[in-house]
């Protein structure tokens, strides 16, 4: 175990649900849907959990030229977490780091150099790089430290934040600013996704309970899109600061499966939870709450529910999971980010998000699955959350109250 433990001080969020991370989480714990019908011209029904954003509360007109949408969600969130963890001015430009996820870049330029017309535009390149968001966060805050960018699929942001806290640990940098972003809801992503047969099937009208994580009949997840920000510096700083402490990052894993691209393998995500909880010198049943990859797919929840049982073993019963990308959609590069602020608040504020629109479980996802609304939790001491990627990498982080 290492002497500095890790505090996490700030929270920002644009998400399908909002920008406050209060409400947004009032409105997960409640079991609202932010996932709607998208793109009804495609061939085949769409659906996705859009963030609703107001650009003019960041960006002027003029500097919005290059600034694809992924990189104005970043700004946004990072900027929120500083306002709440009260950081600006507190540390020095070359003291502060910014460690970013980001899985597909400007897909928005992107779409828009390749079906709108005979003129690319020319700032294409500079808004769909997928280090865009990480620079421009910097640019906003005056950051000259490290500056870093994770691209890792699913795990981009969970790894984002896992490395920013090692940047704490070893004294690297003062404060961290870690995260992820994605903006990826735009017609040629879709489609693509619809290529694969990973996005979820619905009926006309039924779009908002679409994705059922761990059901007999769950069909896939739809994308959503959003950025998620925290800000972690060591806890001996934070309290001689005066910073609110909203949860300790005691732990985290990271693993790779080395067996395939697109299937997941249960030893490697269960070399990550070992990981993780090793680190936190936590034994499973310490943990009491699980917010899972959960991607509603056939082989995925299977495979995490395979890992998650072997590593709890007579323990499992005791560990309540829920998949809250039901209601929020999956944030693919920016997921890790956002699920892992909904599961600091689960911490702090004793309660369990459900795991939405599931009528019959399926048996062979025996998980003490959170299935109601609202549920409290007041001896909730541990929680962990899961990030399992296409390419095989696996990231587990692991919080603790306090």
């Amino acid at each position: 175990m290492t002497s500095v433990d890790v505090a996490v001080t700030g929270l920002g969020l644009i998400s399908p649900h909002g920008d406050d991370p209060a409400a947004v989480f009032d409105a997960v714990m409640r079991g609202e849907s932010a996932i709607q019908p998208v793109f009804p011209e495609l061939a085949k029904p769409a659906a996705a959990a859009c963030a609703p954003f107001d650009v003019s509360r960041w960006f002027t007109k003029l500097q919005l030229a290059g600034v694809d949408r992924v990189s104005q969600l970043a700004v946004a969130a990072a900027d929120l977490a500083m306002r709440d963890a009260a950081a600006a001015g507190s540390t020095e430009p070359q003291r502060i780091g910014v460690y970013v996820g980001c899985g597909m870049g400007g897909a928005a330029a992107l779409d828009l150099a390749y079906r709108g017309g005979p003129r690319v535009p020319p700032l294409t390149i500079p808004a769909f790089m997928p280090n865009a968001p990480a620079a421009h966060v910097a640019m906003r805050n005056g950051v000259h430290g490290p500056v870093l960018t994770y691209s890792v699929a699913c795990a981009s942001s969970a790894i984002a934040i896992a490395e920013a806290a090692k940047a704490v640990q070893r004294g690297e940098v003062d404060l961290a600013l870690a995260g992820g972003t994605e903006a990826l809801i735009v017609p040629g992503v879709v489609l693509a996704w619809q290529a694969m047969q990973t996005l979820a099937a619905f009926e006309p009208g039924t779009a908002p309970t679409a994705v059922k994580p761990f059901a007999a009949d769950r069909s896939g997840f739809a994308l959503g899109e959003g950025a998620a920000f925290m800000v972690l510096e060591s806890s001996q700083r934070a309290r001689d600061r005066g910073a609110r402490r909203y949860a300790t990052l005691a732990g985290w894993g990271t693993s790779t499966d080395a067996t395939h691209l697109t299937k997941p393998d249960a030893p490697g995500q269960a070399r990550a939870l070992r990981a993780a909880l090793q680190m936190a010198d936590r034994a499973p049943a310490d943990v009491g709450y699980c917010n899972a990859h959960g991607t509603a797919t056939r082989i995925g929840d299977v495979v995490e529910w395979e890992s998650l049982a072997g590593v709890w073993g007579d323990a499992l019963d005791r560990l309540r999971v829920s998949s809250t990308k039901a209601l929020h959609g999956h944030l693919l590069g920016g997921a890790g980010a956002l699920e892992a602020v909904i599961t600091v608040l689960a911490l702090q504020r004793q309660q369990l998000p459900p795991n939405a629109h599931v009528g019959r479980v399926d048996p062979e996802c025996r998980l003490h699955l959170v299935l109601e609304p609202n549920v409290q939790a007041p001896t909730l001491d541990a929680a962990i959350s899961n990030s399992f990627a296409f390419g095989g990498t696996n990231s587990v982080l692991l919080f603790t109250r306090g």
